[in-house]
């Protein structure tokens, strides 16, 4: 409920204007019965002139009735959209400030759902709040009162309809409760299972397993349909059950009102606004029952977003200024453990890189090459030991100050819907044209670029799908070298460019970039045979430090790999 006041605060005078509204629209609704009555008691006495006063004022109230609802419906959405637009805003900021072990813990098809779904369950609980908050109190009472006060013999007719409405209601809507959470976290895995398969669907295909992850699809959305068809039953009893009780005390008023008439015939026009009553306090005690469902599962989703917003990142930057940093590397006895592992991936890794040096990073698969490269811009913090780059503890500078220092470009290429420049000037916003000119001749995307026609602010479609994974590759490079970081992190980032693109590439980063410090990530000994330094991974270890030569003489690890892949070459 405090992220529900906090983002009302901007909305109060609309939110106050919807309150006024709906209690001029029920008090509309509760006048027109009596008025009703005065119609037709006028009516008996022949009264014309009470009859045409009494119209008057029945269509003038509805006039007002009518305005103050279209108000109330008005003010309500503006309200509900925005507080649920800023809402919105609030948890994708916070999810922007999660390291990848936030994410990982909730997923992202789980992040989705919660900033799709859960909100617009939110929306629609504002939305109903506001237009029935307010009403059911008011209508309940003001119903009750004027029945009262139209037929007092039939009182117990009034309680008995309020008793067995509140017990319909109470266990129609406690039973539902339960599945509404179910619902949420099916939704979720279904989102999930649709995710994967859509974005694996190559996969999917090659090995034929189609029929395996529809029978996955199925085993879920069979559970969904399950807890949604019980909530849809529970719904199709309670509605007849609600007319069938409101029927019944219609036709017990108006069996005792047949008794009446021969004493009070003023009787006859009471049991019209009384049944108009009766029918109000039953609805608005069905609009608390409705609301209590809508709240059970605007509960559930306003629970799933404030455990987002509850979520500390686990990395915060310090504020303080930007420094100056040299692009010197220092790895100080650094371990690390994955998030729920039993075991550590990386073990007492030290070592010291110079300004302007090329290292080379190799090992097998799984030996920590690309942990070790995450590290670096603190996409996870090293469970022992420090990480220094220009003689800082990485941990001592503000997040700014250290992403404009430090540059990675991971393997797969990620590219984000809009134009070639836009995606590039992630690198550095404030980027020239001649600036993307000086990248791009270095990635050598700029030869497939220069033949598009609109060349920078030619479209890119949703993750890059028109262009092929090494022009993909080579605009990730191209964004990663815009900002002429201090440390160049490549984590096997050329390997979808053919070999003489690959050179090319190297070439122009040896050649471009001399101050930069770059690392490079690669399964292939080629790609690191002329780095200043190789370092050599194995099994979360460091093993070897040395040029090429010096490790395919010295290291077991580093002349295996080598002499396994000179093998594939012969």
């Amino acid at each position: 409920m405090s992220m529900l006041k906090q983002h009302l605060k901007p909305y109060l005078g609309v939110f106050s204007l919807s309150l006024l509204a709906t209690v001029v629209s029920v008090a509309s609704a509760l006048w027109q019965p009596k008025l009703l009555q005065d119609v037709l008691e006028a009516i008996m006495k022949n009264d014309q002139d009470k009859v045409m006063q009494v119209g008057i004022y029945l269509i003038i109230i509805a006039i007002v009735g009518l305005i103050a609802g279209i108000v109330n419906t008005i003010t309500s959405a503006v309200t509900a959209q925005g507080m649920t637009a800023d809402m919105r805003e609030t948890t994708f900021r916070k999810i922007q400030t999660f390291s990848f072990a936030n994410i990982e813990k909730f997923s992202v098809g789980n992040l989705s759902v919660r900033l799709t779904n859960d909100m617009t369950q939110i929306q629609n609980v504002i939305m109903m709040t506001l237009q029935t908050i307010f009403r059911i109190p008011i209508l309940f009472v003001g119903s009750f009162i004027l029945a009262m006060n139209s037929l007092p013999s039939l009182w117990w007719v009034i309680i008995l309809l309020v008793v067995l409405v509140f017990v319909i209601t109470f266990l129609s809507m406690g039973s539902m409760g339960k599945h509404f959470g179910a619902i949420q976290n099916l939704i979720d895995k279904i989102n999930n299972l649709a995710k994967e398969n859509l974005m694996g669907t190559r996969i999917v295909k090659s090995f034929v397993q189609e029929d395996n992850e529809i029978a996955r699809f199925s085993k879920t959305s069979d559970k969904l349909e399950h807890h949604t068809a019980i909530v849809g039953m529970l719904f199709s009893v309670m509605i007849p059950s609600f007319m069938l009780v409101a029927n019944l005390a219609v036709v017990a008023s108006i069996y005792f009102v047949g008794n009446l008439v021969d004493t009070d015939p003023t009787a006859i026009a009471a049991i019209a606004s009384f049944m108009n009553y009766l029918m109000q306090i039953m609805m608005s005690i069905i609009m608390g029952g409705m609301m209590m469902m809508m709240a059970s599962r605007g509960a559930v989703s306003l629970r799933r977003l404030q455990e987002i917003l509850d979520t500390n990142p686990d990395i915060v930057y310090p504020e303080v200024p930007d420094r100056d940093l040299a692009g010197s590397l220092e790895f100080d006895h650094v371990d690390f453990r994955y998030p729920d592992d039993d075991h550590e991936t990386l073990q007492d890794i030290s070592f010291k890189i110079n300004p302007g040096e090329m290292i080379g990073i190799v090992g097998a698969t799984g030996a920590g090459k690309s942990t070790m490269a995450q590290l670096i811009p603190r996409l996870f913090d090293p469970t022992k030991g420090q990480i220094k780059i220009g003689g800082v503890d990485i941990k001592d500078l503000n997040e700014h100050n250290l992403h404009n220092t430090v540059s990675f470009v991971l393997q797969k290429a990620i590219l984000f819907s809009g134009t070639i420049s836009q995606n590039l000037r992630h690198g550095n916003e404030d980027a020239a044209e001649s600036e993307l000119d000086r990248a791009a001749g270095i990635a050598q995307s700029k030869e497939f670029i220069e033949k598009l026609a609109e060349r920078y602010e030619a479209p890119v479609e949703e993750r890059g799908a028109n262009f092929s994974g090494g022009q993909k590759q080579r605009l990730s490079i191209t964004r990663g070298v815009i900002g002429q970081p201090k440390i160049l992190i490549l984590d096997d980032s050329t390997s979808a460019l053919d070999a003489h693109s690959e050179k090319l590439v190297k070439e122009a980063l040896d050649r471009e970039l001399k101050e930069t410090t770059t690392l490079i990530i690669a399964q292939k000994i080629s790609s690191v045979v002329n780095a200043n330094r190789i370092l050599v991974l194995d099994e979360g270890h460091l093993v070897g430090v040395g040029t090429h030569h010096e490790l395919v003489a010295n290291n077991d690890v580093y002349r295996e790999i080598f002499e396994t892949q000179k093998g594939k070459r012969g």
